[in-house]
């Protein structure tokens, strides 16, 4: 049996999965959107920004005239909250095979005025177009099969600032980056895993989004803890996802003045980079 098969007996489809409900959008007037943004995907009592970044590329997709995320650039604000929420967008460019927008997220102070939380600018295009051609010198990275690797299930007790988001998520962990959780930080930067959703979803350019923001922080492995709020987080979507697990690969080289880079490589079942990224976080030092 596969990896792919050995980890659910059910799948939910693409289109009507947990995660799909839960980044759903609807359209109230043209460029202009609500959601009530699910507890599900918090870490501690934050909402989780891949999982943002996926509501505003879902209402992107339905604003543009080209349905894949290519690049998408966001800049987190204010920390959003479980509850209602506003998208709104504006179409920038439109051309044959790219199109440019932008959009942000809003939700309410106790005062009932506005607060922005995310802007985003992203290009789409039709990832099915793209040519084969892949000249590279990436390489996926070592990660021990999932049976050798270890999810927040294993652990004797709920992880210091774990939270309702690891339930909706398949994570297993290579070992060589589980320091932190044993007292012992590798003081390396460096997280690895096995990534997928908790309902068997196979991975979409979307989901890709969530991806890269999923795994515990590096900052666990150089010795730090407490939340490491993203500041600012580009994605580089590089092909559509084949069906099967992914794995995430994410390093930090250089933490300085109180923040940290964080370079994410998403690789799926057939050993193709699918994504990129690379955020600006903060650590609380100390």
């Amino acid at each position: 049996m596969s990896e792919a098969a050995s980890v659910h007996a059910v799948r939910a489809r693409i289109g009507d999965s947990e995660f799909d409900r839960d980044t759903a959008v609807t359209r109230r007037a043209p460029g202009v959107y609500d959601i009530d943004l699910s507890a599900g995907w918090t870490i501690i009592s934050a909402v989780n920004g891949g999982y943002l970044l996926a509501v505003l590329g879902r209402a992107l997709a339905d604003a543009l005239p080209h349905a894949d995320p290519f690049t998408i650039s966001a800049h987190y604000l204010t920390a959003s909250q479980p509850g209602p929420a506003v998208v709104r967008t504006d179409v920038v460019r439109t051309g044959r095979t790219l199109s440019t927008g932008q959009a942000s997220l809003f939700q309410y102070d106790d005062q009932g005025r506005e607060v922005e939380r995310i802007r985003v600018l992203a290009s789409y295009g039709d990832l099915d177009s793209l040519p084969d051609d892949v000249r590279t010198t990436a390489r996926p990275p070592a990660i021990p099969p999932m049976d050798q690797c270890f999810g927040p299930e294993d652990g004797p007790a709920p992880v210091s600032g774990s939270s309702a988001i690891t339930d909706r998520l398949m994570l297993k962990l290579d070992p060589a980056t589980l320091g932190w959780a044993l007292g012992s930080p590798s003081g390396k930067g460096e997280m690895r895993s096995w990534f997928g959703l908790a309902d068997g979803r196979d991975p979409d350019p979307l989901s890709l989004l969530l991806a890269v923001d999923a795994l515990p922080p590096t900052a666990f492995e150089l010795g730090l803890s407490g939340w490491v709020p993203t500041v600012e987080l580009t994605v580089h979507v590089r092909c559509r996802p084949a069906p099967g697990p992914l794995r995430v690969s994410i390093t930090t080289r250089n933490l300085a003045g109180g923040f940290l880079e964080e370079d994410a490589e998403v690789w799926d079942s057939e050993d193709r980079l699918v994504a990129q990224s690379r955020q600006l976080a903060r650590v609380r030092l100390g």
